[in-house]
């Protein structure tokens, strides 16, 4: 039974490794050969202008990145003494958070086309 487990199991694995070995040589794309990315020319001009709204949108999904990471431990607060004060201050995240967002959303900062 534990032979034939691991048998299995490295016939799987073995069999993903080889395939995701040859899979991304099948169709190289020049965007994903080129060093960077993002789309620019990295042997160009290094003085072209960047998007104010590809920094504001990535800024944002930071911002919302780390809110998650800020409210993880809110579950857990509720067995503590002070409870009341940890979801308060949760609350005030969320709550500045909410009001930034409907700020910027009513700005027009998040629409990418004009």
């Amino acid at each position: 039974m534990i032979l034939s487990t691991i048998l299995i199991s490295t016939a799987l694995v073995i069999l993903l490794a080889i395939i995701s070995f040859w899979l991304p040589m099948m169709t190289p794309d020049t965007n994903k050969n080129s060093p960077y990315e993002c789309g620019f020319d990295p042997l160009g001009s290094a003085r072209l202008p960047f998007s104010m709204r590809f920094f504001l949108v990535a800024i944002l999904f930071l911002l919302f990145d780390l809110e998650i990471a800020l409210l993880l431990p809110s579950p857990w607060a509720v067995h503590l003494n002070t409870s009341l004060i940890t979801i308060l201050w949760a609350t005030v995240i969320l709550t500045l958070l909410t009001v930034g967002l409907i700020y910027e959303w009513i700005q027009g900062g998040l629409e990418w086309a004009e």
